[in-house]
């Protein structure tokens, strides 16, 4: 299982942004979009997970919406294994099955198509997005993928704000790039 290297963490790591005060005053917001426009950097990020999940014999990569989607193609193409997108409700155009989840304030739900995984049961599952806070979507992703009998092996994130202790309510392994 490959592990990043200082180096490499520091090249990452140069390349994301702090925006203060972004949505909200108190808040520091790590924005990815200038690691996803540094090649340097996408390519060191992209080549470590390639690394670290070539050994893993997976079948697919689901990606969250809308970040996951990006690594997780990038990361599903270089495997060889197929794309699912796990997606807000009300945004996939075929029968699918959802998952809700706690917000602040309610509730929202993610969903994949009823046969994203090709009724493959037992399909080892890949589950990817830039950031894991409170954990609330990718606990309901992750459940998701249980739910349609597929297997999420692990859950992956970019970053992870581990004050937050967001992957405690994640039944699946968790493994975060960068912690902050």
């Amino acid at each position: 299982m490959s592990t990043l290297s200082t180096e490499d963490k520091h090249i990452i790591l140069d390349t994301i942004r702090d925006i203060p005060d972004f949505p909200k005053k108190g808040i520091i917001f790590k924005d990815i979009t200038t690691l996803l426009n540094n090649p340097k950097g996408l390519k060191t990020l992209m080549n470590h997970l390639e690394e670290r999940y070539k050994e893993y014999d997976l079948d697919y990569i689901a990606g969250i919406d809308a970040r996951g989607f990006i690594f997780g193609s990038i990361l599903a193409d270089r495997l060889g294994v197929g794309f699912v997108p796990v997606r807000k409700k009300g945004k996939l155009p075929y029968t699918t099955v959802a998952e809700k989840y706690s917000l602040e304030y309610g509730f929202d739900e993610v969903e994949v198509h009823i046969d994203a995984f090709e009724g493959k049961k037992g399909a080892r599952v890949l589950l990817i997005d830039d950031l894991i806070a409170t954990g609330g979507t990718a606990k309901a992703a992750s459940n998701l993928i249980n739910k349609v009998e597929a297997n999420c092996v692990e859950c992956c994130f970019i970053a992870e704000l581990t004050f937050l202790n967001g992957k405690e309510s994640i039944d699946s392994p968790v493994y975060s790039v960068l912690e902050f």
